[in-house]
């Protein structure tokens, strides 16, 4: 499984572009029109958003034909698209949602949202497709970034201030040795309380760019800027040197669904960003959604926002800087969006390594950690409230009760890591075959518990046939026999014989 004891640096990569033919919608950031140093014409997001783009899955030609399925219409697989002259039709061979054209029909996926960081370059254009060039077996490319350093760019011409940056207080001064050039680079403040910020004033308006800790300052104070000039970066953690050994406490981390250290804070709902006050080293984040429900945030203010003032957020999105808990996205968008974390995250640890793992086996494992839900209101149940159990015996309950008349319970979903989930199996003989065996079976035997053996690791333990395929308990009911000893190979001749004679 070890693929090569070299460590090797990650190198992220700094565009995007797809394998396949993809349709712009729409794009949620904002951009700037700037020059780069040889006096090209560019677009710069400088705010973070989403492209929203479906795969496009296939085309139908409209020429000699009538269409017989509107603009937005979902379509199955065999669903007719165009009715031809001579009365049959063209059916599609895919399930997606149609999208017109003068010429064509378009069958496209599910839309996906692509982030895209401050500081990008936008090459793509929305409402568009963009199809894979056959040399290069990719699309064009929509977005080019810089994949080391995160930028501050304004997003007004105006004068530059700087705000609470102090030398040897807020900020230290080194020379860079491989440039010789002097490197301003924020710290936080240890004695006194400040919060390094630039803040950019026009005639008409004022914005304000709050610096973490880390940053590099890029202008000066009074300076004259244009929109979309960049203020200061920020470069991106190092990642570390990564063989598989280093990548294997993440996953690790994943299985066993422990918090990690130093985590992001996400947003609970979708809304608008407003930046408050900061009280006692911690600022206030508040997300006010378009029915006016609020939610408050409590960030530390040396860590890095990943938020601006104003900024539309979604439900799930990163408010500041840090890996995910996958217990926040369990509670806060569900087990089905968890679901989709942990496969993608664990992927990500192999791929780097270029392992290729189909994701069934992960979703198996997944699958065994969300089996069981928390009690919140037992109803008329023998459950208690806070109970564990699996989701099966809550579902046989809840009918159980509901066919008496009596209500039923409510519970939801718990992540538990795979060593929790494998002690807290239904079969103790499986338990105990993985770890705490004295503890276990000692716990079984306290308190008379049954193993009806109805997973495979219990039977196997034991010695019987697994319950799955050809070992499937019904099976044990049907009887084989032949009134005649002989052959076996013969003996199948002569049934296949007669099987036609019967018929």
């Amino acid at each position: 499984f070890h693929i090569g004891g070299t460590a090797s640096h990650v190198v992220e990569e700094s565009e995007i572009s797809f394998n396949y033919p993809v349709y712009v919608k729409e794009t949620t950031f904002k951009t700037v029109k700037t020059e780069d140093e040889q006096g090209e014409k560019k677009t710069i997001s400088v705010r973070r958003g989403y492209i929203v783009l479906q795969r496009l899955l296939e085309e139908i030609p409209v020429k000699s034909g009538e269409l017989v399925v509107n603009d937005g219409d979902r379509v199955y697989s065999g669903t007719p698209i165009v009715k031809k002259s001579d009365g049959s039709f063209i059916v599609t061979t895919k399930s997606g949602v149609v999208k017109l054209d003068k010429s064509r029909a378009y069958i496209l996926g599910e839309p996906n949202m692509i982030p895209v960081n401050i500081g990008s370059t936008i090459y793509l254009k929305t409402d568009k497709f963009y199809h894979v060039n056959p040399q290069t077996g990719k699309t064009d490319v929509l977005v080019k970034f810089d994949p080391w350093f995160e930028p501050i760019l304004t997003e007004i011409n105006g004068k530059v201030k700087f705000i609470d940056i102090e030398i040897n207080k807020s900020m230290r001064e080194e020379i860079d040795p491989q440039t010789n050039q002097l490197k301003r680079i924020i710290v936080e403040a240890k004695t006194e309380k400040l919060q390094p910020a630039i803040e950019v004033s026009s005639a008409d308006e004022t914005f304000n760019y709050l610096l973490p800790k880390g940053a590099h300052l890029f202008v000066d104070d009074g300076q004259t800027v244009k929109a979309g000039m960049v203020l200061a970066k920020i470069p991106k953690e190092v990642e570390k040197t990564k063989d598989i050994t280093g990548g294997l406490p993440r996953v690790a981390e994943l299985f066993e669904a422990r918090t990690p250290k130093d985590k992001a804070t996400i947003s609970e709902i979708d809304g608008r960003v407003k930046i408050g006050d900061t009280v006692k080293n911690k600022r206030k984040i508040i997300v006010t959604s378009d029915d006016g429900e609020d939610r408050e945030y409590q960030i530390p203010a040396s860590k890095y926002l990943r938020v601006q003032d104003g900024d539309w957020i979604n439900k799930g999105d990163k408010i500041d800087d840090g890996p995910i808990d996958p217990h926040d996205i369990l509670d806060i968008k569900g087990p089905r969006e968890l679901e989709k974390f942990l496969v993608n995250e664990i992927q990500e640890v192999y791929r780097l390594q270029g392992v290729q793992i189909n994701d069934k086996h992960i979703e198996i494992i997944v699958r065994q950690m969300l089996r069981k839900v928390i009690i919140e209101d037992p109803g008329d149940t023998s459950f208690v409230v806070d109970q564990i159990v699996d989701k099966f015996e809550f579902d046989d309950e809840n009918m159980r009760v509901e066919k008496e008349g009596g209500k039923a319970a409510s519970a939801k979903p718990v992540l538990m890591g795979i060593t929790k989930s494998a002690l807290n199996t239904e079969s103790f003989i499986s338990a105990a075959s993985f770890q705490e065996t004295t503890r276990v079976l000692t716990e079984a035997a306290i308190k008379g518990k049954i193993d009806r053996l109805r997973g495979l690791k219990e039977n196997v333990i034991i010695g019987h046939l697994i319950p799955a395929g050809t070992g499937v308990r019904e099976y044990n009911k049907v009887t084989v026999y032949q009134k005649v000893k002989g052959d076996l190979d013969g003996v199948a001749k002569e049934v296949e014989e007669e099987i036609p004679a019967e018929k």
